[in-house]
Formats: structure tokens, sequence, C-alpha cells
């Protein structure tokens, strides 16, 4: 009986084969240019994914939030960077206890975020370690890479609590590239933005130690500039459809899989139980509309699932009416990232057999 045939649906399927594949990968490029990597597991959110990642050679993972930081810290994660500005004194003290656990690295991207952190941690008698997130273009959070950069290094080298020794951007916006030669701009721009910042912070006797890059799409680009010291991305761990429409992976290295049935066959249409609570809306991250539909149909690649209802997808395209009820499909999804946060756990399959359950132990963990 193969692995379609055993499970309930829809089911979140893993191949660990493939995503091995990918881990060595990135360890590979990552000693090729003798720089760190530092894996976001804001994609997965799972502690076995983390530690295995550390096994073969991350010197530690990025979370996007602290009860991210949270779970991983109490799977026995003890290196994490925090890569969003947080300040709130009520998260502050959900930090303060992980550090008594692991090494925490907290996002500063002001002044005024930089002299909270400071007045809490003082009053603590601890001191953190920060990195500055500098804007590379993506123009979310962080300071531009000139004199904002070092009127904010200047500020921190003032301030007891704070221990600056990182630099580090997000090329999201790397999403949005229509071609090759558009990515690999963005990805020197991102290189640029982290290695200027430092040059200008050194130039005033403020050394930056981490000097750190992001995102999936950039960073075989970017990591390979002189200088960059670290990469983080997240989504690099699975791929997707997403990154197979920007030419950064292809099917095969997609380590990911939503696995539905089909419940209904009408005129032009199929439904399967695999809705918007399974796959998510998200059709591309930071704008990115390259790709058709709501997944990749690896049955039938010509089918399109066109929308999403909440518990169903709707299925057009030529061929659609001869889908039996109760047949199985897997879909590769557009963005695995927010689909991995909607299942409790991931069902693992190994050369087409069911080899594990991994829960997603972060799901959920937004605060």
């Amino acid at each position: 009986m193969n692995k379609k045939e055993r499970i309930q649906t829809p089911a979140l399927l893993l191949n660990i084969g493939q995503m091995n594949k990918n881990i060595t990968d990135i360890i590979k490029f990552a000693k090729q240019h003798h720089i760190n990597y530092r894996p976001h597991i804001k994609t997965h959110k799972c502690i076995e994914i983390a530690k295995r990642q550390i096994q073969a050679g991350a010197i530690g993972i990025t979370v996007a939030t602290v009860g991210e930081a949270e779970r991983m810290v109490h799977g026995g994660i003890d290196n994490i960077l925090i890569a969003f500005p947080v300040s709130a004194e009520e998260k502050l003290q959900r930090i303060l206890q992980l550090m008594n656990r692991a090494k925490i690295i907290v996002a500063v991207d002001s002044m005024e975020q930089a002299t909270l952190l400071n007045r809490f941690f003082k009053n603590h008698q601890q001191t953190v370690n920060v990195w500055i997130k500098v804007n590379a273009g993506l123009n979310r959070c962080g300071v531009e890479p000139n004199n904002e950069v070092v009127q904010l290094a200047k500020h921190i080298t003032k301030l007891d609590a704070l221990l600056l020794d990182g630099i580090f951007t997000h090329a999201g916006h790397a999403y949005t590239a229509t071609s090759n030669k558009m990515l690999e701009q963005i990805a020197r721009e991102e290189a640029d933005a982290v290695l200027t910042s430092a040059k200008r912070c050194e130039q005033v006797d403020i050394k930056i130690t981490h000097k750190s890059i992001g995102a999936t799409p950039t960073f075989k680009h970017a990591g390979k500039v002189t200088g960059i010291t670290e990469i983080r991305p997240g989504n690099a761990v699975f791929y997707d459809m997403v990154q197979v429409s920007l030419n950064v992976a292809n099917l095969e290295q997609c380590a990911l899989s939503v696995v539905a049935t089909v419940a209904s066959v009408k005129n032009n249409r199929a439904i399967i139980d695999a809705g918007s609570k399974t796959l998510a809306l998200d059709k591309g991250a930071h704008g990115n509309e390259s790709i058709s539909g709501h997944g990749y149909i690896v049955e039938y690649p010509q089918l399109v699932i066109e929308r999403l209802s909440e518990e169903h997808g709707v299925i057009t395209g030529l061929g659609v009416e001869s889908l039996q009820i109760n047949e199985r499909l897997t879909i590769i999804p557009n963005h695995a990232c927010t689909v991995a946060n909607l299942f409790d756990y991931y069902t693992v399959v190994q050369d087409g057999t069911i080899v594990d359950k991994w829960p997603v132990d972060a799901r959920g963990q937004l605060s």
C-alpha cells in the first residue's frame, strides 16, 4: 500500500531524502565560501528539522518571533537570532528567561528600540547581543545603509547593556524579480547594504564581526561576495513553486507536498479536500505573481487549482472530468512556509514509505 493510500487527507508530506539533499547543498555552499549557515526556521517550525540542520553544520538558527525562539530553546537549540525588532517589556521578559539557556541575539533598527532594550536589560544586570538590521530595498524593517546605520551604531555603543557585533538584512524583494539578471542585481545590492554599513561603522571604530544576509532566492549570489560571513535561507530546506518560478530550484528539489483527495467531480471542475486552510491563499511572497493557481498538481500538470474556499479546492483544466472520486493528488505548494504553519505535523516519507511523524512545534507561535 503506497503512502497516499495510507493517510487521511489533507496531509503534509515531507520527503526526508530530498530535504537532506537540500540541507547538504546549503552546507556545501557555505563551506566552499567559508561562511556560516544560520537557517530561518519560520519555514519549517520544527525542532527535529532544526536539529538536523545544526548536526549538518549550521551554527544556530534564525526565528521571527519570541514564541518560535521559546519552542526551539525548549527543544535544545542554544544559538538564536530573533530577526524582528522586539521592544515590548512582556516579550523582553521572555527573552530574559531564554538567555539562561541559550545565546539570544536581538534585532535592532531604531534608537528608540535600542534605548528600551538597554533600560530593560540594565535593570536586570544583563548584557544582550544585538545586530543592526539594515534595509536592502524591501522597505520593511531596517535602517538605511548610510549615515542612519552609523548613528544607530554610535548610539548602541553608548548603552551599557547592549553588545553590538553584527549587521544583517533580508532581500525579500527578490521575490519580485522577473529575470535571473534582476535577481543577481538584488543579491549584489543585498550584500552591498551589509558590507557598506559595516564599513561605515568600522570607519568610526565600531567593529562589526558578523555580516549576514538572508533570502533563499539570493543567498547563493550574495553569499559569494567577499566579506559576507553568514547566510540565513529559510525556504531552501524545502523549496516550493515560488522558488521554481524564479528558477532558484526545480520541481525535483521540492521536498514538501500536500496530499489531497478528490471529493467531487462536476461539469468542468473537480473539488479536493484542500482549501485555503490547507494550501493558503499566498500566491507568492512580496508580490510574486509568476505562478498559476494555488499549487502544482504532480500527477496532472495541465490542471489548475483555480480557486480556494476554506475546505474546498476547485480544479479546472483540460481533462479534469477524468478525475475519479477518492483519487489522491500530490500538490507542491506555492509557499511552503505558510502551508507548514497550517498543519500539526509532517508525515515523513522516505523512498515512498511513511517512516515517522514530526510535529510542527512552533506552529502558531506568533508573539
